[in-house]
This record gives structure tokens, C-alpha cells and sequence, in this order.
């Protein structure tokens, strides 16, 4: 019996509960609070296009909503809704208890906790880690920004289970427990456009491990900002450029200590940004797992959906799918994972960032750049102030139709198809995975 969860029950049907936004998390909670019997409120600030009428709840719609959170016990927000908002401030202030779904997964779950957050390679690295655990026996369940919702699953959670988190700077925010591993992958700027400065964004971030000193930190030793982190937490570090005594990469090999344990030529998943996100992922399993049995799974790992993914080749030219790469050092990352010459879509919405570190990547590794959306001519002045005597081709598209139409036209035999955008995809869709599945079925009807 999961005495924690009982209470955490009972303080439900007694409150009066607000949630905010009806995300991939929030909308499982619903069913939950209605079995519960719970007094529920729902605030959305865009029209709801899913029948609510058989939970009889009150509902709030439209950019206003919030004007009616007032009076409220508990507030699930969802991760787009961040805690600093007037709103929330005021009903914290007031003595609401301001929540989150995967929050309470952290505090109420019955076993281990795994937390991997970071500016690029969370993904990744979140699902290498599942991936080995189960190979390794372990019954585990995966969530957080990736998988499925898991509040609802805590009731079926077992002491010797694990739970695997993926965590963005948005779900970290306000977070008041750590997990029992934290990762970070990486931090530079990212997500500028929601956060009022970098500092708050980072701090973020450190939430994945300053609400305990015990347990594991896994950082990475060449990110200067990760590196500087101080914590009484076990710290183990992974890298890309030096020794260290954990996991690490040096002239295609991942070690261990001293150890040489794995040639990447055997991996399926390309770039070396991949190879870090495994020595990240064995850092925080190492004293878990047997190592040549993770490695054989590893192996066989062929990617996660959006990240560089193959999606054909068409008369000689091989076309990718990276729509995750929503930041410059995300696309840059993709760009070094090639040594053919490369044909380069990018542009979308614009988060703020800064794209003169694009610029020599592009300069080096690009033959033809293919730009569209909201930032196309800031990535295009970056990239033009820089140049030299580069030769490269640069064409300006208006929508996704026109930009796969041009790279058909110039890719040649040889030559790589890029879709790395390096901004991020709410200009003209969703989200990133609607992005990259318009991509692939463009690309798949040539």
C-alpha cells in the first residue's frame, strides 16, 4: 500500500483544485480527479476541442481565463503555464498549493527516480537509459515530457520499479523534490522567449538536483556551465574531449576509467553528440547494470523519432529528419554528424536566440542552405556577415512545400538533406513532431 499516495488522495477530495492547460499530462489527471470524486476547475487559455461534458466540471476558456483563479487549494499547471505568472503568484501567496503532474510522480512514486534534463539530448538520453534498464531486467516506466502520463500510474508502482523522467526548464521551474539520479546533459541559452533571462533558465535547471544532497549527479565536464556546478551529490562525469572516471569518448571509442569498452563504428545512431548522450546514460546507471549487456542493446538503438532520422534516398541523396533541433547548437550538433557534403533546411519561430555561432558550421559543412520561417533572414545575415570565400547557395522559401521542392531540385547524388531547423516550429505548426511528420511525408511523396 502506498501510504503517501493514500493521503495524497484524501487531500484531494477535500480541496478545491484548479488545472491549468489541457496537455498530454493534465488530461489523464481528469479522469483521476473525476473517479476521485474532486471539486475541479479547468482554466484554458485556447478553446478546448475535447468533450468535457461527462466530468461536469467548470471550465474557463480564452485568453482571460485566469482572471477566475481565485480561491483555489490545490493548481496543477501545465508546463506551458509557468509558475510566474501574476495569477499564480498571487494564489501562492494566498496559500494555494501549486503543482505538477510529474511533481507529484517525483514525490509520491514508491521507487527510484531517474531525471534527465538539459538544453539538447534529454530525449535521447532519457530513452537509452529506459532502453538499458529493461534490457537489464528492470520494470520501469517512462514519462515526464516523453511517454505517457505517469500520476496515474503510481498506484500500480513497486519499491524495486524505476521511473524515468525526461524534465524541461518549464516542469523544473518550481520543483520542490529531486530525483534519485539527476543527469544534465547541457545548458546554453534556449527557450529565451518564455524566460525573462538566461539566469532563470539555468536556475531552473539546478532544480533537477538542489532539493537533495543525496544521490547521483551525472554532469558534463566540457559545458562550462555544467562543469562549474557544485553539489554534495556523488558526481559523475561524462565526455566528449577529456578523461574522466566514468564514461567518456576519445578517437571513436567510449571508455570507462581506463577501460576501452565500445567501438562507435558499431553504433547505428550517428554523430558524436550521441556517443555523449551514452556515456550520460551509463554515468547514471554504471553502478546498475551490467555493462556488455547494456552495450549490446545500445547497439541496436536506432534513434529516437525527429532526431536525425533517416527517412530515404531518393537518386543518391539521403534525406534526414532532425525537427527536434529547435536551437543553433542543437543543428550544429547534427551538422558535425556528417561528413558528406550537406544540403541545409532551417528557419521557424524565433526564441530570441542568438545565430552567429550557426554562421561558421553552416560556412564549413553546407553546400546549399535552404532557409524559411520567422528567423530565416536573422540566420541568413549571420551566416552572410561571416562569410568569406565560401561557396554556398542560399535560397529563401516561403512554406515546407516549397522548401522540399527546392532541395530536390539542387541535392545531389552524394549529398545529405539536412532538416535541422534550429528554431523552434510554432510559426507554421504544433509542435516539432508535426513538423518533422509533414517533412517525411513531403520527402516520401517525391
Amino acid at each position: 500500500m502506498n501510504k503517501k499516495l493514500n493521503d495524497f488522495n484524501k487531500r484531494l477530495k477535500e480541496s478545491k483544485i484548479a488545472i491549468i492547460g489541457l496537455g498530454v499530462s493534465n488530461i489523464p489527471l481528469l479522469d483521476y480527479l473525476y473517479e476521485l470524486g474532486c471539486q475541479v476547475v479547468i482554466f484554458s487559455d485556447k478553446k478546448i476541442d475535447i468533450d468535457l461534458s461527462n466530468y461536469n466540471f467548470k471550465v474557463y476558456e480564452g485568453e482571460d481565463c485566469l482572471d477566475n483563479l481565485v480561491g483555489f487549494d490545490i493548481i496543477f499547471r501545465s508546463p506551458g503555464c509557468l509558475p510566474t505568472r501574476d495569477e499564480l503568484v498571487y494564489e501562492k501567496e494566498r496559500g494555494a498549493y501549486i503543482t505538477t503532474e510529474v511533481q507529484e510522480v517525483i514525490k509520491l512514486c514508491p521507487c527510484k527516480v531517474i531525471g534527465v534534463t538539459g538544453s539538447d539530448g534529454k530525449t535521447t538520453t532519457t530513452t537509452l537509459i529506459d532502453l538499458v534498464l529493461r534490457e537489464n531486467g528492470y520494470k520501469t516506466f517512462l514519462g515526464g515530457n516523453i511517454g505517457t502520463p505517469l500520476f496515474t500510474k503510481i498506484k500500480d508502482m513497486n519499491k524495486d520499479d524505476i521511473v524515468v523522467l525526461e524534465l524541461s526548464s518549464f516542469q523544473l521551474m518550481d520543483m520542490e523534490v529531486s530525483p534519485d539520479i539527476s543527469v544534465i546533459t547541457n545548458i546554453s541559452p534556449n527557450h529565451l522567449d518564455k524566460h525573462k533571462d538566461l539566469d532563470e533558465y539555468i536556475n531552473a535547471k539546478y532544480n533537477i538536483f538542489k532539493n537533495s544532497n543525496d544521490g547521483v549527479l551525472v554532469l558534463n565536464y566540457d559545458n562550462d556551465i555544467t562543469k562549474k556546478i557544485i553539489s554534495k551529490r556523488k558526481i559523475r562525469y561524462f565526455s566528449r574531449y577529456e578523461k574522466t572516471n566514468d564514461f567518456y569518448v576519445l578517437n571513436g571509442f567510449i571508455y570507462y576509467g581506463e577501460n576501452k569498452i565500445f567501438d562507435t563504428k558499431k553504433l547505428h545512431i550517428r554523430g558524436i553528440h550521441n556517443h555523449e548522450n551514452i556515456c550520460a546514460c551509463m554515468c547514471a546507471l554504471e553502478s546498475m547494470v551490467n555493462i556488455d549487456k547494456s552495450f549490446r542493446a545500445i547497439s541496436k538503438f536506432n534513434g529516437v523519432e525527429h532526431r536525425l532520422e533517416f527517412v530515404r534516398e531518393i537518386n543518391g541523396v539521403k534525406w534526414y529528419n532532425d525537427s527536434v533541433s529547435s536551437s543553433p547548437t542543437r543543428t550544429i550538433a547534427g551538422l558535425n554528424s556528417y561528413s558528406e557534403d550537406i544540403v541545409l533546411i532551417a528557419g521557424g519561430y524565433d526564441k530570441n536566440l542568438d545565430y552567429t555561432p550557426l554562421a561558421k558550421p553552416i560556412l564549413d559543412k553546407v553546400k546549399k542552405l535552404i532557409l524559411f520561417g520567422s528567423t530565416k533572414d536573422k540566420i541568413y545575415k549571420a551566416v552572410m556577415d561571416n562569410k568569406t570565400d565560401e561557396d554556398i547557395e542560399i535560397y529563401i522559401c516561403n512554406d515546407l512545400n516549397e522548401v522540399v521542392d527546392k532541395a530536390y531540385q539542387v541535392a545531389k547524388s552524394g549529398e545529405v538533406v539536412l532538416f535541422s531547423p534550429a528554431s523552434a516550429s510554432f510559426d507554421m505548426f504544433k509542435n516539432f513532431a508535426d513538423r518533422g511528420i509533414q517533412f517525411k511525408e513531403l520527402v516520401k511523396k517525391l
